[in-house]
């Protein structure tokens, strides 16, 4: 009896041992589980902190203004990109893209019922329309959306997000959200109610831009490109510059815009392949198929002759302006119809021999952006001291006018009161 009770303690305590066991396996497994899923989910978010932007872009675009008809995107494909996170678009991606950029993301009802169901049109990019669109607080913005079917365009906006997510000056167009739903890619910009400058230059229906007004453009660009060379850590080649991406707003101030070619300043000693747009390409760029922030400042002065002469870099620019420099004031023949006896010819002089500068066949001896900044700022004063002092002497000789009247005026009343004594 004694024998059997022993041997039902021992298979109670052996079945409770086993429980017990089983209880702290499966305790074990269920926290190592949890602990592994939570790792996962930290490196999954560790991965999303950064957005890598694209080596090569390709094709050109204009934000929400029309590019001049008969522009040439230069296509040449070279060294293959890195694998990036992003190169494949997928649901995990585009929610890694939000955290990354920090910029609101709207749905595609949002945008829709913005754009009044896409009917607001301003004008047709390289890689779709742009509307025009009024958020729910009021705002009023620019959309560019992008072909469903373009891999180059997912390149372009994915470059456009990373860098205006980061890049914010007062002469830079201002990203302020994005879509990504339903298939559909698309910018959302702040609204430039004066289009672009090559509108303004190449449209007779648009009213002429003064002296003053291309001067001051020339210095808002030179002050946003200076911001992308040395401004931002690491620094930016806007790799496609033209009058076309220069927009203006309201008051005519000019900001810098479309940045889907940028790509931040790399030495790893690749070649960055040939894109850009015809006419504004440097030389040099085509011949070494290397760009530099030299290469920029190439660009800019190709679009300093334009705000001169209003002649386009596919209408031969370039070949009246060689013309011109045989002479000292040759590019007094070249002037903007619309600018003669309007402005002094030795400021353009002056403005047409820093845009020489820019166009040195060799890049070490053209100027770096922030010179270029500086010897416009000083132009510009020049003239504002010689306009002030104009207005003094003016001033001096008006003083000097009332006085001799005021004068006559006294003798005259002397010779009266001699006259009645």
């Amino acid at each position: 009896m004694v024998q059997k009770a022993d041997l039902v303690i021992i298979g109670v305590c052996v079945g409770v041992a086993v429980g017990i066991l089983l209880a702290s396996l499966a305790f074990f497994g269920i926290r190592w589980y949890r602990r592994r899923a939570h790792l996962r989910k930290c490196a999954n978010d560790n991965s999303a902190a950064t957005l890598p932007i694209r080596r090569n872009g390709v094709d050109t675009s204009s934000i929400w203004s029309e590019s001049f008809p008969n522009s040439v995107t230069v296509k040449v494909s070279t060294y293959p990109a890195k694998t990036s996170p992003l190169s494949k678009w997928n649901k995990n991606h585009k929610e890694q893209l939000a955290s990354a950029s920090g910029l609101p993301r709207y749905s595609y009802k949002d945008v829709q019922k913005a754009t009044k169901n896409f009917t607001t049109i301003l004008g047709q990019g390289s890689f779709g329309p742009v509307y025009k669109a009024t958020m729910p607080a009021g705002e009023v913005v620019a959309v560019k959306a992008l072909a469903s079917d373009s891999k180059q365009g997912e390149k372009e906006f994915q470059t456009e997000v990373s860098l205006l997510g980061r890049l914010h000056h007062r002469n830079l167009v201002n990203l302020v959200g994005y879509c990504v739903d339903k298939g559909q890619r698309m910018l959302i910009y702040e609204y430039m109610s004066n289009g672009s400058l090559a509108s303004f230059l190449y449209n007779e229906e648009k009213p002429a831009l003064n002296w003053e007004e291309r001067l001051q453009i020339a210095l808002d660009i030179s002050h946003g490109i200076e911001y992308l060379h040395d401004g931002a850590v690491p620094p930016v080649i806007h790799r496609d510059l033209k009058s076309a991406n220069i927009l203006l707003d309201h008051l005519t101030r000019a900001k810098v815009a479309d940045f889907g070619l940028s790509k931040e300043e790399v030495y790893d000693g690749r070649n960055s392949g040939l894109k850009g747009t015809y006419g504004y390409i440097d030389p040099v760029y085509i011949s070494t198929n290397k760009f530099t922030m030299k290469s920029d400042i190439y660009s800019f002065g190709i679009i300093l002759f334009e705000l001169i002469t209003a002649i386009h870099p596919q209408q031969n620019l370039m070949e009246y302006v060689n013309l011109a420099a045989m002479s000292s004031d040759g590019i007094d023949e070249i002037l903007d119809k619309e600018l003669v006896g309007e402005c002094d010819p030795e400021d353009v002089r002056s403005l047409a021999r820093i845009a020489h500068r820019c166009l040195h066949k060799t890049p070490r001896k053209r100027p770096s952006i922030g010179e270029v900044s500086q010897a416009i700022t000083k132009l510009k004063q020049r003239r504002l001291v010689r306009e002030d002092s104009t207005m003094s002497f003016a001033g001096e000789e008006f003083s000097g006018v009332v006085g001799c009247i005021e004068l006559q005026q006294d003798q005259l009343k002397k010779m009266t009161s001699i006259a009645e004594s």
